[in-house]
Order: structure tokens, then sequence, then C-alpha cells
């Protein structure tokens, strides 16, 4: 007499259990029923297995199931096999030749410095005044073996730059105000999974649709509302078309550094522009970041999440956070300082409105006024540590921008933080897409005389 084949029955795991019932519909003994309860880990309800004492062991419901252990063998472990540990592949950087000045507008200016710094995949969507940037990559990016993909939205083209984050390769993309407030919950998703990625934002008038004018409307979205969440990202200001080529490529190493998406935040002047360039003298070739899902063997272990349904989990992560956020304001505070030695009168202003400060101060000076220009470079994290002391001299601050007082706000809390000594401030605004003049900053200055 044959012996007798002991078959095994399942065994659920209900945190790969998706509860999509094809085992249900594979066991011909209605072995298994939908699930009731949610699992906590999971948030998704598993199936139920009931009545296990007719089920025959046939297998069908293993060969049902499209998850990997949701349903296993009776006396099967489940074999967690380790995944080599990846290594990171360094960059390294190649010698570019001697070159004569380019001149440029700064939107092409931000693309070269974005392809010298390694970046070879873009994604956007066009929108006016930084379409230029990504017209050019569009042409340099298939002879530079890249990618250029013009997206359908610019919420597609944020979650694209998730991918190619995850992926460990160098991203980016151009907007302008209204696609900006458009990819927040996917930059806030980035931050989560701590995917870096370059987003050069090209301020405009609002709000709403607005005009192309230059504006510096989108700050507080930039410092304070990078999508839901306790979120925070690097915010470069630049003020120059040599300065957007400088920044972007900054962005890039920032970016990696912190594993966190970095803003470039330019005006609608800056964007358009026209202005000497200088090359850098050496090109960065990037290479693979240990954490990166690269797709092969020795990243195969490598998970890119921002999901933590335990609220215990996502408390951690947050402090994880938080620990990121405190190491980027101890070593990232950045500041251009002009006359600030002895300034009584201090301007504070940053892009496009920095360059009429400057001009401002020239005058000034000539006209026997103590004035400075303290040009905030990161607006976030603020300068507070460069500024405090200036402001020991100061008997007034004057703020020039163009918005209504998004930059004073920055500046202020974080004089608060830092309880800075109390200095008269004082504001030269403009908005919808005006830019404060020279005149206007030098009449503000001398009335308070």
């Amino acid at each position: 007499m044959p012996a007798t084949l002991e078959r095994s029955k399942p065994v659920l795991a209900p945190e790969y259990c998706k509860g999509c019932g094809r085992c249900i519909d594979a066991c011909a003994h209605k072995c298994i029923v939908p699930g009731t309860a949610v699992n906590q880990a999971t948030g998704l309800v598993p199936v139920s297995l009931v009545h296990l004492e007719t089920c025959t062991g046939c297998g069908l419901c293993f060969d049902a199931c499209p998850e990997p252990f949701g349903l296993r063998p009776d006396g099967a472990a489940i074999v967690s096999h380790p995944h080599p540990t990846a290594s990171p592949i360094p960059d390294t950087f190649g010698d570019l030749p001697a070159s004569e000045p380019l001149v440029v507008k700064g939107m092409y200016a931000s693309a070269i410095g974005a392809l010298v710094a390694g970046c070879r995949h873009f994604f956007g969507y066009p929108i006016t005044p930084s379409t230029e940037g990504a017209e050019l990559m569009a042409k340099l990016l298939p002879h530079l073996h890249g990618e250029f993909l013009q997206a359908v939205s610019e919420v597609a083209a944020i979650n694209m730059m998730y991918g190619a984050g995850a992926a460990g390769v160098r991203a980016m993309t151009f907007t302008s105000s209204p696609g900006f407030s458009l990819m927040l919950e996917g930059v806030s998703y980035m931050i989560g999974a701590q995917v870096p990625g370059v987003i050069v934002n090209v301020m405009r008038g609002g709000p709403g649709l607005g005009n192309i004018g230059p504006a510096q409307s989108d700050i507080k979205l930039a410092c304070r509302g990078l999508g839901h969440g306790d979120t925070h990202a690097i915010v470069l200001a630049p003020s120059t078309p040599q300065e957007m080529l400088d920044h972007t490529m900054l962005a890039f190493e920032l970016s990696f550094k912190y594993r966190q998406p970095v803003v470039v935040l330019a005006d609608g002047y800056l964007g358009q522009m026209t202005g000497k360039v200088i090359l850098p003298r050496r090109t960065v070739t990037p290479g693979t970041p240990a954490w990166a899902v690269t797709g092969d063997a020795s990243h195969r272990g490598n998970l890119i999440s921002s999901i933590f349904l335990e609220a215990h989990e996502l408390e951690i992560a947050n402090q994880h956070l938080f620990r990121t956020y405190e190491r980027i304001d101890d070593e990232e505070q950045r500041a251009d300082l002009f006359e600030c030695d002895d300034a009584e009168f201090v301007i504070v202003a940053c892009n496009t409105p920095a360059r009429m400060a400057k001009g401002a101060v020239r005058t000034l000076r000539g006209r026997g006024v103590k004035a400075g220009l303290f040009r905030p470079l990161t607006l976030w994290p603020f300068p507070i540590r460069i500024l405090a002391p200036i402001l020991d001299n100061a008997t007034r601050v004057i703020v020039v921008e163009a918005s209504g007082g998004q930059l004073e706000d920055e500046m202020r809390l974080a004089m608060s933080h830092a309880e800075t000594r109390h200095v008269e401030i004082d504001r030269v605004n403009r908005l919808g897409g005006m830019i404060p003049s020279h005149d206007e900053i030098v009449e503000r200055i001398t009335s308070r005389l």
C-alpha cells in the first residue's frame, strides 16, 4: 500500500496580505473568507482562514496569492535572505578646458550649471518665465546621454523627480510660482522619504495666475510651506546670472549631502536678464549612493518610502528629519556682506532687489551715510548668526523686497529665535511684479536721518 503524502495547510502572514480575495476564489472547500479587521501595520483588511479541518492541502491558494509569503505552507518559515550591503560609488571630477566668459541669460546659466554638476535627468512643464532653461536642457541632454521628459503637469514632474532621486541620480526641474504650488505635495513626499532633487523656481507676480513680472512672493512657500508636515529644505537666493550657475551646482551638492530636495529661488528678471558667466574649471560625474534603489543585486535591500502608519514610527522619522534640519542650520547659513563693517543703516535684500540695494548703498556712502547691504544667500536657514554681529552697530534695518513682507518675516523669526539686540525695522516693498527702485531705497533711508 503506498504511503500517504502529507500536504501542508496554509498559514496567513497578515502583514503581507492585501485582502485581494484571489485565494478565496481558488479554494474549492471555502476554507478562506474575507476578513473583517484592519491590520494596524498595513491599514488593509487581510483574509481570514476558517474551516481548515476541511482543507485538503491542494496548494491552489499558494499559487493564487500574488503577494510573496501572504500565504505560506504550514511549518515553512519566512526566511529573510540578507542582500549584499551596497558600498557608495563616489563622485569623480574632470577638468574643463579654459574658456572665455559666456554672456547668457539666467535660465541658461542655471541649466549649464546643472549639466556641469552632473545632472542628466530633467522633468518639467513649461511655464514663463522659466521655460528657456527647459528648452536648453531639451537641446543638450540627448547629446549627453541624458533624459529630458516634458511631463503632462507639474504634479507629474515632481513625482518623476521623486523616482529619479530615489534611484540616486541627479534630477531637476524648472518652474515658476503657480507650477511651484502644484509641486508642493510631491516635495513633501521627497522630504519625508529623504529623496534629493533640485527645484529652480523663478518667482512671478501673484496671487492666482498673476502676471509674468518679477516677484518674491514665494519665499513663504519655499521657507515655511513645502507641502504638508514639518517640512524644510535649503533655499538658495541668487542675484546674478553667475550665481544662477553657481547656486544650481551648489544645490546638487547640498541635496545629496543631506538627502533632501533643494530650492533655488530666483525672480522673473533674474531668469531673463543676460550677464557674464564664467564656467567652473571642473565637471562632476556623479557616483551612486549606498542608499539608492538602483535595481541591482547590491542595492536590492534598499527601501525608499515616507509611509509610517504607526504613530511612534512616524515620530521617529520626524525626529530624524529635525536632526537633519539642525545640522543644516549649523553648517549652511550663508550671506554676502557689502559695506557692513560700520553700517548704521543695514539694508537686507536678495535676488534682483539686492542689485538695486547695492547701488543705493554706494549712493548713500557718497553722501556720508553709513549704509550697508546684507544679502542672505540662504533664505532657509536664514543666516542670523552672520547678521547678529552687524546689528550691534546698526540703528535701523531696512528690508527691501518685491513682496508683502515675506523676507522680513523670515528675518524677524530668525531674530526672535536668536534673541538679537532690538533694532528698528523699516521696509521698502513693491508688489504684483514690480521691483523696488534705487531711488525709492535712497529716499526711504534719507527720510529717516
